[in-house]
């Protein structure tokens, strides 16, 4: 029995040492397989691989992208060649005066015909009542029975109604940053007017006007009782790269939101600050005080150098009354007549300047984002002729 107890026992150690032995060898080959996937970084790994782009990269993309996006306003000269263009094709109350005038021997007849058709121009009774007898005087004096001389008398009494003298350039001077200021003060620009008349759009009008002049501007949304005007502002701003300071909560105070947009203005250094205010006209009083808080909380940071009155040329003498309230209750700088390309109308550019002693300093002639040029006396005079 020994014997075989012995060669049972030499085989049992015999197995065991081999299971031990195949067990080591299946571990040995784990761990280098670990150590091969956990091997250390080569330079070629830390480069992107082809077609992945760096976190810069990206960044650097996503700016060009952004640049590429924003559009590029209209030049000064351009928009103006343009507006005097689309003038002349309405035609206006000056051709149909001239026509009238070039018929020969007038008589009383066609003299009433003038007059009606100056009434019906807007340009009130005082205005049609003083250019009726400079006309007359004139015809008896030079006749009617030469076209251009006719013309030329008829431009030069229109001429001297626009005044091409008054000074129609925007004060864009920025001012003097007061000790302790924080940033340097940008010129500043309050837009005033009933709403309907285009005011906001207006203001996102302007501040391409200016960027095509290559201002740097923030806007302000300080009309903060209608909703979709800080969203529409903010639209504008976003297609020429204008900042817009706005609230995010309806019916905040104007006057808080004109101080923001002041301030951040000075800030970022921008050139212009150009603020939307509310057009309500429940009460001249209310108005007032309000647009009041709003000019002295911005004057806390810069002057308010413009103040521009927004009107639709196509109110008539209903535009002249809102003008009239506006300009009583805030220091009315300047006129911005939108929705000229009715020129039958045309003669609210001169009475609006002549009630609120002010001039015209920017028209708008259509929808278009570039629909809006500095007013031009000669050439609107010219467009009204034909």
């Amino acid at each position: 029995m020994e014997p075989i107890l012995i060669v049972l026992g030499i085989i049992l150690v015999i197995v065991i040492a081999g299971g031990l032995w195949l067990y080591a060898g299946r571990r040995r080959g784990r761990v280098s397989d670990e150590i091969s996937a956990h091997k250390p970084m080569s330079v070629e790994d830390l480069l992107p691989s082809e077609g992945e782009d760096t976190e810069e990269e990206a960044d650097e993309e996503g700016v060009a992208e952004s640049a590429a996006t924003l559009e590029s306003p209209e030049s000064i000269p351009g928009r103006m060649q343009r507006l005097r263009a689309r003038l002349a094709g309405a035609g206006g109350f000056g051709k149909a005066v001239l026509s009238v005038l070039s018929r020969g021997d007038l008589t009383e007849e066609d003299w009433e015909e003038i007059e009606d058709t100056l009434l019906t121009s807007d340009l009130g009774i005082e205005v049609t009542t003083s250019l009726m007898d400079e006309l007359r005087t004139q015809a008896k004096v030079l006749g009617t029975s030469d076209p251009e001389a006719v013309r030329a008398v008829l431009r030069a009494e229109l001429l001297k109604l626009v005044d091409p003298s008054l000074d129609r350039s925007l004060n864009l001077e920025r001012p003097t940053p007061t000790e302790g200021a924080q940033g340097k003060p940008a010129a500043a620009i309050l837009m005033v007017g009933v709403n309907g008349t285009g005011k906001t759009t207006t203001c996102g009008k302007l501040a391409r006007v200016l960027v095509a002049q290559d201002k740097t501007v923030v806007l302000g949304a300080a009309d903060t009782f209608r909703a979709a005007a800080a969203e529409q502002l903010s639209t504008w701003g976003e297609r020429v790269g204008v900042d817009v300071v706005r609230s995010e909560k309806e019916g905040a105070d104007p006057a808080s939101v004109a101080y923001d947009a002041a301030r951040e203005a000075a800030v970022q250094e921008a050139d212009v600050v150009v603020v939307d205010t509310a057009g309500r006209l429940q009460n001249k009083a209310g108005l007032m005080d309000e647009l009041g808080k709003i000019k002295r909380v911005m004057e806390k940071i810069a002057p308010v150098g413009e103040i521009l009155l927004v009107l639709d040329a196509t109110t008539g003498q209903n535009g002249m009354r809102q003008a009239q309230v506006f300009s009583e209750a805030v220091g009315v700088t300047g006129i911005v007549l939108t929705k000229l390309d009715g020129t039958a109308k045309g003669g609210i550019v001169v009475t609006v300047q002549k009630e609120l002693g002010v001039p015209v300093k920017l028209v708008g002639l259509g929808e278009g984002a570039d629909d809006l040029a500095p007013f031009d006396p000669e050439g609107f005079v010219d467009a009204l002729l034909g």
